[in-house]
């Protein structure tokens, strides 16, 4: 089944400015034009970020949709993938946000856009830890691009997680995927469009 339904889900402190959410939204229209594309600013709450996210995608094709999620978005990712039965691409997906992000309450800048702040709670940690996924189910369904030079995640966690799906192992890297551009067409070729790209 072709995709025809995109959503894209940015990571911890980051926005729809991001520059891998921006890479992939104009690969899209560009090449793509008749794909419905999303790309919203997550709330704070993990429990708030996923009821705005089920809500927003409740008239889309379960079978044509798809979702794309780096960092804590790819932990969103995978927790949609698996309510819903469609396909993820996750890039550097956190594993165990609850676990990794209990040292980070307070106050935070967004990385694209220091004017904008938020607040990470102590109760957000029981929300990430409520949405864990003990496991992925149809592993066929999941695309990451993982990097061993990710200095904030660790890849044989990512790896080990995803086992059985594709998996593109970059043997350095960072964890934002500064070389996102050398791996986009990776991801658009595993969500299947339906024909030939608009543009080259």
């Amino acid at each position: 089944m072709f995709t025809t339904h995109l959503l894209y889900l940015h990571g911890f402190r980051s926005s729809p400015l991001s520059l891998k959410a921006r890479m992939t939204g104009a690969a899209v229209a560009s090449r793509y034009p008749d794909v419905t594309w999303m790309c919203p600013k997550l709330a704070a709450s993990p429990a708030q970020a996923m009821n705005d996210l089920v809500q927003a995608v409740a008239d889309w094709p379960r079978v044509s949709m798809a979702v794309v999620g780096s960092s804590l978005g790819g932990f969103y990712a995978t927790r949609l993938a698996e309510w819903l039965g469609c396909k993820a691409v996750l890039l550097n997906p956190a594993v165990h946000p609850a676990r990794d992000l209990a040292a980070h309450i307070g106050q935070h800048e967004l990385w694209h856009d220091p004017g904008q702040n938020f607040y990470f709670e102590s109760a957000f940690v029981d929300e990430l830890r409520a949405q864990e996924v003990p496991r992925i189910t149809r592993p066929e369904r999941y695309f990451a691009v993982i990097a061993k030079g990710d200095e904030v995640l660790d890849w044989r966690e990512m790896t080990g997680f995803y086992a059985g799906a594709t998996i593109k192992l970059l043997p350095g890297g960072d964890h934002a995927l500064s070389d996102y551009d050398q791996h986009l067409d990776d991801v658009l070729r595993f969500l299947e469009f339906e024909g030939p790209a608009a543009c080259p």
